[in-house]
């Protein structure tokens, strides 16, 4: 899969741009500050129907303007896809694909596949539980569409008994044959979840150690173990258990919502023992698994988005990335960076058509190089 034109106005802080891209690699250069980044986000934008960079939607739209528009049109499995996004203040957001408006969102993901790896990666580690199940949902999403119908309804199964519990805890009354109901339907939502999270991991496991091996030298051992109460027995009987106490908080205490991964470093916890060097090298290795996984599932390439990623990692492991993401399986890729000569280097060892975007503003987006 290819993005082959983009066309922004108002988003960010980018005013206006029009661009056609490389079917290789597509390097935006510049300063920070000056739009590299949500440029990147536009192209998020487009495969996620949000920002990676802010969940409200009419934040993203640029300073004194009243809307903003993203339109890429791709090659996919060698048809054209024109996809569409708009945004009004104060109206609902519009999103096409061929000119027809999706009935839901969730109808769109899925079908431009797209990894990012980006300094905000490191939440994943410094971050609580959230973060995490966030990243594993993203990645399902995208090749299981029945997962996120499955999730959206846990969800809602999940607010509909946090409301009967703050109830209680308000007014001591609740139809407690409905709370009943309601665990019976969570317990086999989230056992799908939980079967589906759990067959992920252990196909994601083997892939990630193997980029992680790559990428530091086989220097160190890693571990990523999912944590979830599904595996300690019947969801029934733990809710039951747990009755008294989640009604005194009033919400839920255990759950598929509570599920967590566990990432170590040669048998300890990551976030306490590994290095800025160690935690970029395990960010980046599970987001080479996480394409890899992807492109296994579907057969089609994700677009890979690689914003600032080599801050903070020494010249061995950025020269082992480079040469892992210039093998034929990784197709189309967007990177950014401050450094004319850095980018220069990775291009020569990527060995690939390239195009390279000098950003300056919002405003003045311009191709400086190209060997397309």
């Amino acid at each position: 899969m290819v993005l082959q034109n983009l066309s922004v106005i108002n988003y960010r802080n980018i005013e206006q741009a029009d661009l056609a891209f490389s079917d290789g690699v597509n390097c935006f250069l510049g300063p920070n500050g000056v739009g590299k980044t949500n440029l990147l986000d536009a192209i998020y934008y487009l495969s996620f129907c949000k920002s990676h960079l802010n969940p409200t939607d009419t934040l993203n739209i640029r300073h004194e303007a009243e809307f903003f528009v993203i339109q890429g049109e791709y090659l996919r499995n060698e048809n054209v896809e024109n996809i569409y996004c708009g945004l009004k203040r104060a109206q609902k957001k519009q999103f096409k694909r061929n000119k027809k408006e999706y009935s839901k969102l969730s109808e769109h993901i899925g079908l431009l596949p797209l990894v990012q790896i980006s300094p905000a990666d490191n939440r994943l580690i410094t971050d609580g539980s959230d973060e995490r199940r966030k990243f594993v949902d993203g990645v399902i999403s995208q090749y299981n569409h029945s997962y996120l119908d499955t999730l959206i309804k846990y969800n809602r199964l999940l607010l509909q008994r946090n409301t009967l519990l703050k109830q209680l805890q308000e007014r001591n009354s609740a139809d407690y044959d409905l709370v009943e109901i309601i665990d019976s339907q969570l317990s086999f939502e989230g056992d799908k979840i939980a079967a589906d999270r759990t067959g992920f991991f252990q196909r994601l496991l083997p892939v990630f150690s193997k980029y992680y091996a790559a990428i530091s030298g086989e220097k160190e051992q890693v571990g990523l173990t999912y944590c979830s109460h599904t595996l300690e027995g019947d969801m029934i009987k733990q809710w039951s258990d747990t009755f008294a106490k989640d009604r005194i908080l009033g919400y839920t205490t255990k759950g598929i919502h509570k599920d967590d991964l566990e990432f170590t470093l040669d048998a300890f916890p990551l976030k306490r023992v590994a290095s800025q060097g160690q935690q970029k090298t395990f960010t980046v290795a599970l987001k080479l698994a996480q394409y890899e996984f992807m492109l296994q599932q579907n057969g089609i390439k994700p677009i890979l988005l690689m914003d600032d990623i080599f801050d903070k990692l020494d010249s061995k492991r950025v020269e082992r990335i480079i040469q892992l993401v210039s093998i034929e399986s990784f197709g189309q890729k967007f990177i950014t960076d401050t450094n004319r000569e850095h980018l220069d280097a990775i291009l020569s060892e990527m060995q690939t058509s390239y195009a390279i975007f000098e950003v300056h503003n919002g405003n003045n987006i311009n191709q400086v190089k190209s060997n397309a």
